[in-house]
């Protein structure tokens, strides 16, 4: 379901969702106050609801939520994987993690390399059928626990949407090294 939102392109998205512009409040002086520039996108399928507001321009915030909404969509759907087996196998043959890992087969990507988010779609998925034990989704995934403790602290983002998982299963949080 999640790759169904994913693939489109940004006017497709954005024809899914309710898009609102108001003023933001806080500072920036009297040009803050006068124009409608901060950007709330709602994605009614997914229920997804991001915002911007930290330009003065209003296209600058769309592009932002924009952004934003999709990373949501990585960090906060999990794609069902009963059809994949949870083999280091099946799972680099999925699309979106075999272009993620590197010619040693470690998962090294930065927040800002257009295939980390993507990847972290996959991980989480694979994170979140595993019932949030990291050794067990490191061995499905087909890397070392350390190399996966890594990956997910590379966005605090996606370790905090880990050790949501994590108490959602009943297990400790990740503590980061």
């Amino acid at each position: 379901m999640r790759n169904q939102w994913t693939s489109l392109t940004d006017p497709q998205l954005l024809a899914q969702c309710a898009v609102d512009t108001y003023r933001a409040s806080g500072p920036g002086g009297q040009k803050r106050n006068k124009t409608s520039s901060a950007v709330r996108i709602r994605h009614p399928p997914s229920g997804l609801i991001v915002i911007a507001e930290e330009s003065r321009s209003q296209h600058e915030n769309r592009a932002r939520a924009l952004r934003r909404l999709r990373q949501a969509l990585f960090l906060k759907i999990r794609d069902p994987l009963g059809a994949i087996q949870l083999t280091p196998e099946a799972l680099a043959a999925c699309p979106d993690y075999q272009v993620a890992r590197d010619a040693q087969g470690r998962l090294d990507l930065g927040k800002r390399d257009p295939r980390f988010w993507p990847a972290v779609g996959v991980v989480l998925d694979v994170l979140h059928a595993l019932e949030g034990r990291v050794s067990d989704a490191a061995a499905a995934l087909g890397i070392t626990t350390g190399n996966l403790l890594a990956f997910l602290q590379t966005s605090p983002k996606v370790w905090e949407q880990a050790n949501h998982m994590r108490a959602h299963f009943g297990h400790k949080p990740l503590r980061a090294s």
